[in-house]
């Protein structure tokens, strides 16, 4: 059933965030709104009307949609253990990063079209770390393409087996890279921190001031919906061949569970950093990929 995987995505992207926030209330002392409070909020701003600028086009009235749309079809290309995802297809990794950035590039126009500073600002910001963490994702799914033989998403995961240190090291590794790009693709602490109130440090949130109503109800909801895809993308690593499906949806279910709670427990004690300090943070990101494609290398006897 390959659209077990993207029905299991969009099921748990209604408690992924909710996790999230409780986790920190926990942390902080306080009760904290129920897991489904956000998906409350945004049913809500999907009952409501859009409201537009007179000095904004057509191009800020379809962005969102777009927006929402790319990842819809991103996570239509992740697997599901052995399964294939709803497209699959050699290479289908490098059109996975790339119809994310079609929607990512909308959005950022969808900003600057509205003649708002402040959004222009923040979507310089979200231009510029979409742009330094895209190298941290190639070098992981080309190391794990190198070690396994393949390139497209069900072929590379039906191909990782877990023999040995290195390859627990690796797997690892990999799991850490894609919760810190999830992290800096959302927008989340400690780069950007989605609770703040001050225009001149925001990123995301300053990028959709001028959204409301359905509109935003979208771009809400495409964010739980990364946060799920890329959890995914992780719990993939740790489906093996050979799972049944009534082993695999515990495993996946308990590992995005384990995902949301590792984000809530990053914000609650990262404070987040200065924007100078951002870049080489995203960098780090793509030296730690670095020593796994040397890992894998090393596998390999590739190393002279």
């Amino acid at each position: 059933m390959p659209g077990l995987v993207f029905i299991l995505i969009i099921l748990t992207s209604f408690f992924f965030t909710g996790i999230v926030i409780r986790t920190k209330s926990i942390f902080s002392g306080r009760k904290g709104p129920g897991i489904f409070q956000p998906m409350k909020d945004i049913g809500r701003l999907l009952q409501k009307e859009n409201v537009y600028s007179q000095t904004s086009s057509f191009i800020f009235k379809i962005a969102p949609d777009i927006y929402f749309a790319s990842v819809l079809i991103a996570i239509m290309l992740i697997p599901f253990g052995n399964q294939k995802g709803i497209f699959s297809f050699d290479g289908d990794f490098v059109f996975f990063a790339y119809i994310l950035a079609v929607g990512k590039f909308f959005s950022i126009i969808g900003a600057l079209d509205t003649g708002n500073s402040l959004e222009g600002m923040g979507a310089s910001r979200e231009a510029l770390y979409s742009f330094l963490a895209e190298p941290a994702f190639f070098i992981l799914m080309g190391s794990l393409a190198l070690l396994t033989g393949y390139t497209s998403f069900a072929d590379i995961f039906n191909g990782i087996h877990f023999g040995s240190y290195i390859s627990y090291a690796i797997g690892t590794l990999a799991s850490f890279v894609l919760v810190l790009i999830a992290m800096i693709e959302n927008s989340r602490m400690p780069v950007d921190d989605p609770k703040t109130h001050l225009e001149l440090t925001m990123i995301h949130e300053v990028m959709v001031l001028d959204n409301s109503g359905f509109d935003l109800g979208l771009i809400l909801h495409a964010t739980n919906l990364k946060f799920a895809m890329y959890g995914a993308i992780i719990a993939n690593l740790f489906l093996t061949p050979g799972k049944e499906w009534y082993f695999s949806i515990p495993i996946f279910i308990g590992v995005q569970i384990l995902f949301a709670v590792v984000v809530g427990t990053l914000e609650s004690f990262i404070a987040r950093f200065r924007m100078s300090h951002n870049p080489q943070f995203i960098f780090t990101i793509t030296s730690i990929s670095l020593l796994i494609f040397f890992a894998v290398l090393l596998i390999l006897g590739k190393y002279f």
